[in-house]
């Protein structure tokens, strides 16, 4: 370890599909983010973990600061206005081809506003500008509204800059010793990344309709690591939907996307966990659950 070892917490902001999971990613060299192209995919503050032999960046991946439309809204903006409390310093997301401030990014840049922690800008998407040093543009646009302790261009797509944004944050963070082990990757239980890979299968293969209705809940979670006489680890899990319309989608004709989204999801949980896994996944009707706190708390958002 560095004689002047730098490590904290960081919450990571930016509007919907900016590429702040995809960041997280592309810097950590595996997927621990759920990345999809739909809003709102990241709905608790899940922390992911950067460990060199210089630093350590906790990333906490919050939910979008948005203006609430419904209680899972609420929830989601409680979680993020949380981990602004709690963390050392911000690493905001814009695109390289920002040329003014969108509605989103002023809920932002408000909630910013009375923030007085360390501000990195990370600017991607350069690898869509016809000349990369155009990314200074969106950069200005933004300086005028924030001071950022540094812009830096990346593209998470082509994992450019990543090493240089990671120098910018460590800069801001306070010397002091790693916080976690540097094997780790995720402060979240398999459970709740089960959870997670299932979610964005959803998102990944249904309609723009369904995602916001959608909550998974892991009914029964039993791995060899837990009990050693297994040697498959055994998934249930109910995909929660508010209307009838929603399950049909998710089922699919004959039940083949509800096959494909199972398929998937256990394909990519065995390459994480490293064992096999059975999967069960059941559809349940909930209506109203995302307007309902008491429902909200029975699927896990909330306290």
């Amino acid at each position: 370890m560095s004689a002047e070892y730098r490590s904290g917490f960081v919450a990571l902001l930016g509007r919907p599909n900016v590429g702040k999971s995809s960041i997280i990613n592309a810097l950590l060299g595996e997927k621990v983010a759920a990345v999809s192209p739909k809003p709102q995919t990241t709905r608790n503050a899940v922390r992911c973990i950067y460990t060199t032999d210089k630093e350590q960046i906790i990333f906490v991946d919050t939910p979008g600061i948005h203006t609430p439309k419904h209680a899972l809204g609420d929830f989601m903006m409680k979680e993020a206005e949380e981990a602004l409390m709690q963390v050392d310093a911000i690493c905001y997301v814009v695109e390289a081809q920002d040329r003014a401030v969108s509605e989103k990014d002023r809920v932002i840049l408000e909630a910013l506003s009375g923030v007085k922690l360390p501000i990195v800008l990370a600017v991607n998407k350069t690898d869509k500008l016809t000349n990369a040093a155009d990314y200074t543009k969106s950069a200005e646009v933004y300086a005028k509204q924030i001071t950022p302790a540094a812009a830096v261009p990346v593209s998470a797509a082509e994992k450019r800059g990543l090493s240089e944004l990671a120098a910018a944050i460590s800069a801001v963070l306070p010397e002091q010793p790693a916080i976690y082990p540097e094997d780790m990757l995720m402060d979240s239980t398999e459970r709740f990344l089960a959870s997670e890979v299932i979610r964005e299968k959803i998102f990944r293969h249904t309609d723009e309709e369904v995602p916001h209705g959608v909550a998974v809940v892991i009914d029964e979670f039993k791995s060899p690591d837990e009990y050693p006489e297994l040697k498959v680890c055994t998934i249930r899990a109910t995909v929660v939907v508010d209307r009838p319309g929603q399950k049909g989608i998710i089922i699919g004709k004959n039940g083949s996307m509800l096959k494909l989204i199972g398929s998937e999801a256990r394909a990519e949980l065995e390459e994480k966990f490293g064992y096999k896994v059975f999967l069960q996944l059941w559809v349940k009707v909930r209506p109203g659950w995302r307007k309902s706190p008491e429902e909200l708390r029975r699927l896990g958002y909330g306290a």
